[in-house]
C-alpha cells in the first residue's frame, strides 16, 4: 500500500507516472480476474485504492 504522505513527497511528473503504471496494473489484474488466472482477487480493491490516493494528491497540488 502506498502512503499519502510518500506521494506528498513526489513531483507531479512521478505521480503521473505512478498513476499510469497503476491503472495499467490494474488492467492486468481485471484482465487475469476475468480469465480466471488471479489467485489473489484482494489485489483489484488494494490497486483502486492506491489509484485513488495518488490522484487525490494531484488534484491538493492542482489546488494549491
Amino acid at each position: 500500500m502506498i502512503k499519502a504522505a510518500e506521494l506528498r513527497e513526489k513531483s507531479v511528473e512521478e505521480l503521473v507516472k505512478q498513476a499510469k503504471e497503476l491503472k495499467q496494473e490494474f488492467f492486468n489484474l481485471r484482465f487475469q480476474h476475468r480469465t480466471g488466472r488471479l489467485e489473489n482477487t484482494a489485489a483489484i480493491p488494494k490497486v483502486k485504492k492506491n489509484i485513488a490516493r495518488v490522484f487525490t494528491v494531484l488534484n491538493e497540488l492542482k489546488n494549491k
